[in-house]
């Protein structure tokens, strides 16, 4: 009953935000300039955030209309290279791509739309042509398109490397970080043409046994049958994919912010004292930050539980017990392509030692082809957003992706 009683909930702030936009309205037309009484202020910004806030299931627009190429400023252009049922590869085109290394951004299936990483894509965009997969919120697959399962992530990535070509790049944010390595071992050991010239992995899960955090410890805390009794729901009727399982975004976002909670309690406090204020530009910022957090997507049930169970609690790809539609996953086997691990010195979510395992798990490429970095200052969503990750890691990332594109 969990989707059940979310929407009969979701129904319910529905009908608050139209009164909060009507109340909002009628005090904006009643008082349309200051001085108003600090009353109406606070009344106004209330009725705002009441209006504005709350969880979605929209994706927001990737709004990347320009580039640079050189010292010019270029139009990009949004390409729909392939889809499946339950992704879309899709191309950031602009002016002078086709000359410059071709990089799959591979985002997470975590509760977000891959437009989270609309920050990584904007840095990436002037030095690389850039794709990324677009994964698909599974309330809208028809039940008829099957199962997706931790293998069949592992298939879609591989698939659409095969698509980039030869030649190719790929880097992985988060989540995605143990399929990416296991898409490119399986790769190197079939002796696949298109296996990528260089991966990075940014803040991945792959050993979650060193210094766990809130979540790694959250994930061993019940038995995986637990997860599927309490964490798993069924889409409604209404929906394309109605009668699917699912593990809802909105569980996974409940997660985030509890682990959390003061630090957003005080940003909508803040953001509730800006809006009475007047202070346009400060509310502004966090308008655009918690549109884009409070979208949800939902995740397949199965790999959801897969996930869990073979990352978090197994730890199959560290301990070499993952597999492949009944095929070993040998990272040993990659030698070709070269291996870029980055850390943030405070996430919280995957640790500092974590995603550096994958250099001493690929034993088969040369010292010369492992690379390291631990960012200094920043959290998880620092290692791949923002100035940090402008400044001072993709710097790092370029070198690496031109350094293995000759």
């Amino acid at each position: 009953m969990i989707y059940q009683m979310f929407e009969v909930q979701a129904a319910m702030v529905k009908q608050a935000k139209f009164v909060s936009r009507m109340t909002n309205a009628w005090l904006q037309a009643a008082m349309p300039t200051p001085p108003r009484p600090v009353l109406i202020d606070q009344l106004a910004a209330t009725c705002e955030m009441i209006a504005t806030g709350g969880i979605t299931h929209d994706c927001p627009p990737y709004d990347i209309k320009t580039s640079t190429y050189g010292n010019r400023e270029v139009a990009v252009m949004e390409e729909v290279i392939h889809t499946t049922p339950f992704a879309t590869l899709r191309r950031f085109a602009k002016e002078g791509a086709e000359g410059q290394p071709k990089i799959l951004v591979v985002a997470p299936m975590s509760g977000h739309f891959a437009t989270l990483l609309r920050g990584t894509v904007r840095t990436l965009l002037p030095d690389n042509d850039v794709y990324i997969t677009d994964w698909h919120n599974a309330r809208d697959v028809p039940l008829s398109a099957g199962a997706f399962d931790l293998d069949d992530c592992i298939a879609h990535i591989m698939q659409f490397i095969e698509i980039l070509g030869p030649g190719s790049h790929v880097l992985a944010v988060c989540q995605p970080a143990v399929p990416v390595l296991a898409a490119v071992s399986l790769m190197a050991q079939s002796g696949s043409r298109a296996q990528p010239r260089s991966m990075t992995l940014m803040a991945g899960p792959i050993d979650t046994r060193i210094n766990p955090t809130k979540v790694n410890e959250l994930a061993n805390d019940k038995p995986i049958e637990w997860f599927k009794r309490h964490l798993i729901g069924t889409v409604p009727y209404g929906y394309e994919g109605a009668g699917r399982r699912v593990y809802p975004g909105f569980m996974q976002l409940t997660a985030f912010i509890a682990m959390n909670a003061e630090r957003h309690k005080k940003a909508y406090m803040d953001f509730h004292e800006n809006l009475a204020k007047g202070d346009e530009a400060k509310a502004a910022q966090h308008r655009k930050f918690y549109d884009e957090y409070l979208a949800v997507m939902d995740l397949p049930a199965e790999f959801y539980l897969e996930t869990v169970e073979k990352v978090f609690q197994r730890h199959d790809l560290p301990m070499g017990n993952l597999t492949w539609r009944g095929q070993k996953v040998d990272p040993s086997a990659i030698r070709r392509t070269a291996l870029f691990a980055v850390e943030g010195e405070l996430d919280d979510i995957c640790a500092i030692g974590q995603t550096m395992a994958a250099l001493d798990l690929c034993v088969g490429l040369r010292p010369t082809m492992k690379r390291y970095h631990l960012q200094t200052g920043v959290g998880h969503y620092g290692v791949f957003n923002g100035k940090r990750w402008q400044r001072e890691i993709y710097p790092r990332v370029r070198t690496m992706i031109h350094a293995h594109s000759a």
